[in-house]
């Protein structure tokens, strides 16, 4: 049986706001064990992208527990989770989030200079950008020269580049015609046939379709 590399107990997470607070997680209890394609589906509001957040460190949480490959994040310093971010886990976003100022190239290396304080000398950012479609031409352009897809082809290079144990995924074909959204998600699909974790919110059924099994959040819980 493979072991568990996201576990949540419990967690629970509440916003504090001037007008009372808001509960977006109300108890999640799960796990997603290595080398696993899960998606994360709901309704608008549902708690999705919050779930995610929790996953993905970005956000502590109220209450619970939340392990990350056996290790209780609860119990780690912002240093320390700013190290987990960096090596463990990868992000795509809908918007994709690239430097605009740096070229596609730079913005999948940014995340390696990050990790190893220094430029990459190994070739492993030609060869994922090669991996994802997107040649030397097309690297050394800047963001705003390049379609929806193309950058989120290269969003996904750079997701990749410390080699995260896993990926996470918020919509990551929200902003995509079919065609685009279809080669993206044969992507992931290759990377999960590779063994990688994948932990992906999407609206889209058929989105969906590509993962192992689907959780539903409902009023921030596991429906």
């Amino acid at each position: 049986m493979s072991s568990p590399v996201i576990e949540l107990d419990d967690v629970k997470k509440i916003y504090p706001l001037p007008s009372g607070d808001v509960t977006a997680l109300r108890g999640i209890s799960l796990r997603i064990d290595e080398g696993e394609f899960v998606a994360i589906m709901g309704p608008s509001g549902s708690g999705k992208s919050t779930l995610l957040n929790q996953i993905g460190c970005l956000d502590r949480p109220t209450s619970g527990d939340l392990f990350l490959a056996g290790k209780n994040t609860r119990e780690m310093d912002d240093r320390e989770l700013t190290s987990l971010r960096l090596t463990s886990i990868g992000y795509i976003f809908q918007k994709f989030n690239l430097i605009p100022l740096l070229s596609a190239y730079e913005n999948v290396e940014y995340p390696y200079i990050m990790k190893h304080r220094k430029n990459d000398d190994t070739g492993r950012v030609r060869d994922l950008l090669a991996m994802v479609g997107i040649d030397e031409n097309l690297s050394a352009h800047k963001p705003n020269e390049l379609s929806g897809g193309q950058q989120q082809r290269i969003a996904i290079a750079r997701a990749l580049v410390n080699d995260p144990a896993i990926l996470l995924c918020d919509e990551p074909t929200g902003n995509l015609d079919s065609q685009t959204s279809l080669q993206i998600m044969e992507i992931l699909g290759d990377l999960h046939h590779r063994g990688r974790t994948i932990v992906m919110v999407t609206h889209n059924p058929e989105t969906a379709e590509y993962a192992d099994r689907t959780i539903t959040i409902r009023d921030g819980m596991v429906a």
